[in-house]
């Protein structure tokens, strides 16, 4: 009986494994679908914000909401811009503030393209050696802090003349969201709270008056800041235009913070700024058309400068983030950078060689010397040898309307919060952008760029800018809109953005995520960020003779994707409160 017993027992066992294994096969397809559903979700989670027809992609969620109504009541790309940068104004006044200035790229549905240029200017009473003692050296923290550090705001002009040439709303309709955005006030995120809190003892050390944006008790998440002083500003800029800004009480009330802290703002210099509409930079990178913004911002010659030299290598065979691929992008931006201290200026006061920059056979030699098997030392790298011939506190915007108008805005202020400088009784921060000339020739500014002649101080001149506001077509259509805060790295953060997405097939949302790294020639040294480079390529770089420095992270790249079924997919960087959003 026993052995019955285990005959049948080792039977019954055998039934179930047998059992087990056709149930294991008749549920392995299910298995695979939802293994397969599941890559498919995560893919479609890593994918930004779509939506069919409009999109408004900025660095505030009250900014990006004001700009989608401009373009749900009908209004086109550059309202929505405009509404959208007096919005950052409130909400993000380290560095939307109408005390700055900036670039604006544009592409009408059409076809056409061009850029305007609302860069700060310099003062009348500037001076070459303004900010250097009696010896010849430079006074430290002067072009960056407290009123003599601040140029000619050029906002306020740029979205005026904007409208003018574009605008199809009333531009009182444009400008009243953000006026009762101030009435009502904006309720501070983690990061605002923290950033305020932070500049708090700088904004009483520049400033005659308690500025409205310290609190005794410091900010924290939640609290909501009303900025009183500004919305009235804003009703004047509502109701009078440029003139609202440039003269009458608001120019009164900038004079006057000039005059309590030694600046050399006048009257005469707020009534002689002038906006100015400039030839768009453009250029190709494989099948793709790239338009982008020209001098005084070294965005544009640079961008395209980097992506012509690395066009004829194989980055997407070597990987993301290889170290063939970084390696390749590092010299080429160690060379690009070179050419941006020796040549790049304000083309209305010297001679830019933009052509020259951008011949592809200077820019092929330019890559010669680079040996894949060490670094290139930049004490060994000059600017190129050409045929002689007669810009961290920033942000951007990107829009697409349901037309296929699309506008790619950065503006700033220079540094976080700008010369900390509160206009009394006007409510809004001036900028330092003076720091960006070349205070001295060869001397590192506050992002450790060093400049020329070219860049030198002078009354009416434009300072040399990093930012790169550009869009990108693909077979003559819309294919993307993008741009980025983040000083010397505004350069470098848009190119990898948009290799990202044509030679690593990520989505745009991905492309703005992803970790990047800059090199800028001077100091010789690749900057990255944490994550962005894995400890085997470190290693290898290191022995090929790179020196890496890990620092924080940086830039916040806002951009819009043309998806291949029409329609639009934003990246809002998750290093910012940014968003995006649309219909």
């Amino acid at each position: 009986m026993s052995k019955r017993i285990t005959h049948c027992a080792k039977y019954t066992a055998a039934a179930s494994v047998l059992k087990a294994w056709l149930l294991l096969i008749a549920v392995l397809p299910a298995l695979f679908s939802s293994c397969t559903r599941t890559t498919q979700l995560k893919e479609t989670s890593q994918r930004g914000y779509t939506a069919d027809k409009a999109m408004v992609v900025s660095a505030h969620p009250d900014a990006t909401r004001i700009g989608v109504e401009i373009l749900r009541k009908g209004g086109n790309a550059f309202d929505a811009a405009i509404a959208t940068q007096f919005a950052l104004a409130v909400a993000f006044p380290a560095a939307g503030n109408i005390g700055g200035g900036g670039f604006l790229v544009y592409r009408q549905a059409d076809g056409s393209i061009g850029t305007l240029d609302y860069r700060e200017m310099a003062p009348a009473a500037a001076t070459e050696k303004m900010y250097q003692d009696a010896q010849g050296n430079v006074i430290e923290d002067l072009s960056l802090s407290g009123h003599l550090a601040s140029g000619v705001p050029g906002s306020v002009a740029g979205m005026f003349e904007t409208h003018q040439k574009f605008g199809s709303l009333p531009w009182a309709e444009l400008v009243q969201p953000s006026i009762e955005l101030a009435r009502n006030g904006v309720v501070l995120t983690e990061k605002e709270a923290a950033g305020l809190n932070s500049n708090r003892e700088r904004f009483i050390k520049y400033n005659k008056h308690l500025p409205y944006l310290t609190n005794e008790n410091n900010w924290k998440a939640g609290d909501k800041l009303k900025h009183k002083d500004l919305a009235r500003t804003l009703e004047r800029i509502r109701d009078n235009g440029r003139d609202g800004f440039y003269k009458g009480e608001t120019a009164d009330l900038i004079v006057k913070e000039m005059q309590r802290g030694n600046g050399i703002i006048s009257h005469q210099d707020l009534e002689n700024y002038t906006a100015a509409w400039r030839q768009p930079i453009t250029g190709k990178y494989k099948d793709y058309k790239v338009i982008s913004m020209g001098p005084p911002s070294s965005g544009g010659v640079a961008l395209l400068q980097l992506l012509t030299m690395v066009e004829p290598y194989n980055l997407s065979k070597y990987g993301w983030q290889s170290p063939e691929t970084i390696q390749l992008m590092v010299e080429a931006e160690r060379r690009a950078y070179a050419d941006r201290a020796a040549y790049l200026g304000d083309p209305d006061f010297v001679k830019v060689p933009v052509e020259q920059l951008l011949d592809e056979d200077y820019l092929k030699d330019r890559m010669k010397s680079v040996d894949l098997a060490r670094a290139t030392a930049s004490n060994e790298i000059k600017e190129g040898s050409l045929p002689v011939y007669e810009s961290e506190q920033t942000t951007h915007l990107s829009i697409v309307d349901a037309a296929g108008n699309a506008v790619s805005v950065t503006t700033t202020l220079n540094g976080s919060y700008g010369s900390k400088v509160v206009v009394e009784g006007a409510g809004f921060l001036l900028n330092n952008e003076m720091d960006d000339f070349s205070v001295k020739p060869g001397s590192p500014n506050m992002y450790g760029l060093v400049g020329g002649k070219a860049n030198a101080i002078a009354p009416g001149k434009r300072m040399l800018s990093s930012m790169t506001p550009t869009i990108v077509e693909k077979d003559g259509k819309l294919f993307m809109v993008v741009g980025t805060p983040g000083g010397s790295t505004i350069i470098t953060s848009v190119y990898q953005a948009i290799l990202n997405v044509i030679e690593h097939n990520m989505t745009m949302q991905q492309a703005v995520a992803a970790p990047r790294f800059h090199h800028q020639w001077l100091p010789d040294e690749i900057q990255h960020e944490p994550k962005a480079i894995t400890p085997e390529v470190r290693a290898i770089l290191q022995n090929r003779g790179y020196k890496l420095q890990e620092r924080g992270t940086y830039g916040r790249v806002d951009a819009i994707l043309v998806l291949p079924n029409g329609k639009l997919e934003g990246g809002a960087d998750p290093r910012g409160d940014d968003k995006a959003a649309g219909y």
